[in-house]
C-alpha cells in the first residue's frame, strides 16, 4: 500500500491545487505540515495556470492499494 500526504492550496483564481508527498513520516505532524504550507505560500515557490498559491485549503493522507492484473 502506498501512502501520500496531499497538501491542498487555493490559487489566485480560487481554484484548488495539490502537492503530493509520497511516503510521509508517520504519524503526520499537522502543525509541521501547516508551517510548511505557510512557508510555500510566503516564498511563492510554485505557480499554476490558475495563479500563485494564496491560502491553505487543507491536507490529507491518502492510502492507495494497487493490484496488478495480468491481461496477457
Amino acid at each position: 500500500m502506498a501512502k501520500a500526504l496531499e497538501m491542498i492550496f487555493v490559487t489566485g483564481e480560487g481554484k484548488s491545487s495539490t502537492i503530493s508527498v509520497d511516503n510521509p513520516k508517520e504519524p503526520v505532524d499537522i502543525e509541521q505540515v501547516k508551517q510548511v504550507m505557510v512557508q510555500i505560500i510566503a516564498q511563492n515557490v510554485f505557480t499554476t495556470s490558475s495563479g500563485d498559491f494564496v491560502s491553505i485549503k487543507g491536507a490529507r493522507v491518502v492510502e492507495r492499494n494497487v493490484e496488478e492484473v495480468k491481461v496477457l
